[in-house]
């Protein structure tokens, strides 16, 4: 018989520039036990990565190591931590001041305190030796595409992030840049519209009515991903996002976790 599972994955996936790194790490403060895995600490060298339009792309499943994602992964579930041989880049970049208050982010620690208390249904679960569990959030730009599905088994809770095209030029193009293996990257001009935008379109248009990213999801596929969103459209604030995502969290952990 195989070892028990070690972890619960829980996925945050978006365009580019939606909150879902913002969004990760405040779940890492406000669950005991957690930690984040970035998709972007996946990254090939930039000597490896494809060229659309004579710029290096970036935003494609083909820059990713997808062997590599998958062995992490499998680690996460098996370890129940960090991979030991991964060496995260993403944390060191800057994602600005947080734009949820102090009061919130509180308030939220106090209420999953108390869900992990005996008599609720939180009790138990996570914690740092067996029977207890880790919370892995899996902070990623292409998460429930088609071109990356051997790693969607791996994910137990899919949550996607929504944000419009101009909000998401907006926000990308006011970064200074990324650390990267080599360095560090700037998006040259034009970035947004030539490959983050288009691709985020091509690669997420078959779960969207009239293949329209900024329009209504299909309810078929919600139903067949087990993908999670939020009502109320495009552009919602991250303390709203927050305090769905935690509501979900704490309603589909026990659940998870009695199947373990």
């Amino acid at each position: 018989m195989s070892d028990p599972r070690k972890a619960i994955v829980v996925g945050i996936s978006g365009c580019s520039s939606s909150g879902k790194t913002t969004l990760s790490r405040l779940l890492r403060d406000i669950f005991p036990y957690t930690f984040v895995l970035h998709q972007d600490d996946f990254y090939k060298p930039e000597i490896e990565l494809p060229k659309k339009h004579d710029l290096v792309d970036w935003d494609c499943a083909e820059a990713l190591s997808m062997p590599d994602m998958i062995k992490s992964l499998n680690h996460i579930h098996q370890a129940g931590t960090f991979p030991p041989d991964l060496d995260s880049k993403e944390d060191q970049n800057s994602i600005g001041q947080c734009p949820v208050d102090d009061a919130t982010i509180d308030s939220l620690k106090e209420r999953v305190r108390v869900w992990t208390q005996p008599g609720n249904p939180g009790h138990g679960i996570l914690g740092s030796s067996t029977p207890g569990l880790r919370l892995c959030v899996f902070d990623g730009f292409l998460l429930y595409s088609k071109s990356v599905a051997d790693i969607q088994p791996l994910i137990d809770i899919k949550v996607f992030l929504r944000v419009s095209y101009a909000k998401a030029k907006a926000r990308r193009e006011a970064r200074s840049g990324y650390v990267t293996l080599e360095g560090f990257w700037e998006d040259p001009p034009g970035y947004v519209d030539k490959i983050v935008w288009p691709n985020y379109v091509d690669d997420h248009k078959w779960m969207f009515e009239n293949e329209d990213v900024e329009g209504k999801f299909k309810e078929e596929v919600l139903q067949a991903t087990g993908v999670e969103t939020q009502l109320g459209g495009l552009d919602i604030d991250m303390t709203t996002t927050l305090q769905w995502v935690v509501d979900l969290i704490m309603q589909q952990l026990p659940l998870l976790a009695s199947k373990i």
